[in-house]
């Protein structure tokens, strides 16, 4: 006989996965209660279910009174872990969205891409860009708007011709496309089905517009509105929250109440406490560490150029011997204090050469990661990137990273091809104006004045990286299909750690430091290739035309 009779497990439907397995997923529809029954559970004899059925199923604000008494009287955070909520927050300005991606633990974030997603289109006759009451109701409304109205005018107007000019400096007959009689790559032109042509045209459109997109992202500001889903535990979103609501900026403010406000509905006594004393405390605490920090104006020029330059690390010696006793830990009975001495002492150069060689050689892909004794060397790396690239590294949550507030006295970048497009002048003014109206907005609130600056502008952070996550950031940064911006900063970093860590630079085998003409189409044209090989329409693409030398089609 089982555990529960069928009259339990009747009542038991609804609420866990399966009645009978010793696997089972808890799907009892409540979210407070779910994390109040695993709480509950790790201090008692009986199994889950049996909980369930003894304490929970006809007590319905059970896991309610639960965690109100833990969490407020006990403090004891860790039960916090156990309620999860996903959370779509929309219409937040890029200011925002990196002030939240700045939480690494407990929270996970999808954002809508700037690379792959027009961002020109009007809502109610206006850009989408942040409006809030601190700048529309100040001084800088006029300047704010103009700036950035002429951004995104800019980013619009330029669009079209940029996507003409990759369009003739990368025709698609420059590129090999599958012929699916023959199974063989052939030029475009000699593609004959009509479904090896659509899937081509649409691979290369997808690619083309991809590339414009990448190319004039830097016109965008920062006070550009975009929408950002969040998964996470209750500890993290309590966290999130306190943070948001000490922030000096109105709008960081603003979701904080009203993030605290839509979980409260879902998973209130998780986050009860951001709103609460022990919240207050913490706001006020977070709001001190940012005056006690202060501000020191450097006398030196700011560095006017895109910068990676690796500052701190081990010797070769020390780094080498660490990685290597880290790697024998496991399997030897010496304590790592031990271990290290021998591995210093009685090992051979070569030897300790040939036990990283071991580890790289099983490697046979970039989602094999390395063993976590490569967690044991790190890397500071002094970075001035624009902030459109920064965005796309600030995604690595494995590492410290800290950052400034965003300005632009450290320049701008503009990509050649835009001057080959013959965009290049726009851009540089629209990006000028942005920066005038910055200086103006800054004499009041530099904090504040951090939306109308460009992606365009380079910004200054700093990343300390361990080599197991390096060996991840590298090898992902570094796909062909990747922004350039970015693939040239990610190996750069790779270089710099070759060059003061040979040996144990060999564990990042999938860096690939190649130059593509269009880096996306390879990875457009295998998915067309998985929808085809799915049996489903590639879909309608508009027909590629091809222009002749006098410019007519």
């Amino acid at each position: 006989m089982g555990e529960f009779t069928d009259e339990e497990a009747s009542r038991l439907e609804g609420h866990f996965s399966n009645t009978t397995g010793d696997i089972f997923v808890i799907t009892t529809p409540n979210q407070v209660d779910r994390g109040a029954l695993m709480s509950r559970y790790s201090r008692s004899s009986k199994s889950m279910r049996r909980v369930f059925l003894d304490e929970f199923l006809n007590n319905p604000d059970r896991g309610k009174k639960f965690y109100e008494r833990v969490l407020m009287e006990y403090g004891d955070d860790s039960v916090a872990e156990l309620g999860m909520a996903q959370v779509a927050m929309e219409g937040l300005s890029n200011i925002a969205a990196q002030k939240i991606e700045d939480r690494r633990i407990g929270l996970s974030f999808l954002e809508k891409s700037s690379r792959y997603v027009s961002w020109g289109a009007k809502s109610g006759g206006r850009y989408v860009y942040y409006r809030g009451p601190d700048i529309m109701e100040s001084r800088h409304e006029k300047i704010y708007e103009d700036a950035c109205d002429l951004s995104f005018d800019t980013y619009v107007y330029s669009l079209p011709l940029v996507k003409a000019y990759i369009t003739e400096a990368y025709p698609i007959d420059d590129f090999p496309f599958r012929d699916s009689s023959s199974f063989a790559d052939k030029p475009f032109s000699e593609l004959t089905a009509e479904v090896d042509i659509k899937s081509a045209e649409r691979a290369y459109r997808n690619a083309t517009n991809s590339m414009a997109l990448d190319l004039l992202r830097g016109l965008l500001p920062a006070s550009t509105l975009t929408n950002l889903g969040v998964a996470g535990n209750g500890r993290a979103f309590e966290y999130l929250i306190s943070t948001l609501k000490s922030s000096r900026l109105y709008e960081e403010r603003d979701l904080g109440d009203r993030l605290a406000l839509e979980l409260k509905s879902t998973m209130g006594p998780f986050i009860r406490r951001a709103s609460e004393k022990y919240g207050k405390l913490l706001e006020e605490y977070l709001t001190e560490l940012r005056h006690a920090s202060g501000v020191l104006r450097s006398a030196v020029a700011p560095a006017a150029e895109n910068r990676v330059r690796l500052v701190s690390y081990d010797t070769q010696r020390d780094a080498l011997d660490t990685v290597v006793a880290g790697l024998l830990y496991e399997n030897s009975d010496y304590t790592f204090e031990d271990l290290r001495r021998v591995v210093s002492e009685r090992m051979s150069d070569q030897q300790k050469r040939d036990t990283v060689q071991t580890f790289a050689d099983l490697r046979k892909n970039r989602r094999q990661r390395p063993p976590r004794a490569f967690e044991l060397v790190s890397y500071v790396f002094d970075m001035v990137n624009n902030f459109g690239m920064f965005r796309d590294m600030h995604r690595h949550r494995v590492l410290t990273l800290q950052r400034q507030l965003l300005d632009t006295k450290h320049g701008f970048d503009v990509s050649p091809e835009l001057e080959e497009a013959g965009c290049s002048r726009d851009f540089a003014e629209c990006v000028k104006r942005s920066g005038e109206a910055y200086e103006q907005m800054a004499k009041t609130d530099a904090t504040m004045a951090q939306y109308v600056v460009n992606f365009a502008y380079r910004y200054q952070y700093m990343m300390r990286v361990n080599l197991r996550e390096l060996c991840h950031l590298v090898e992902l940064r570094t796909l062909p299909q990747g922004h350039q911006d970015y693939r040239d900063a990610a190996r750069r970093m790779y270089e710099q750690v070759c060059d003061i860590h040979p040996i144990l630079s060999q564990i990042m085998k999938f860096v690939d430091t190649g130059i593509y003409r269009m880096g996306r189409i390879g990875p457009e044209k295998r998915t067309m290739s998985k929808i085809l090989e799915a049996g489903e329409s590639p879909g309608a693409a508009e027909p590629v035309t091809k222009k002749d030398p006098s410019g007519a089609e």
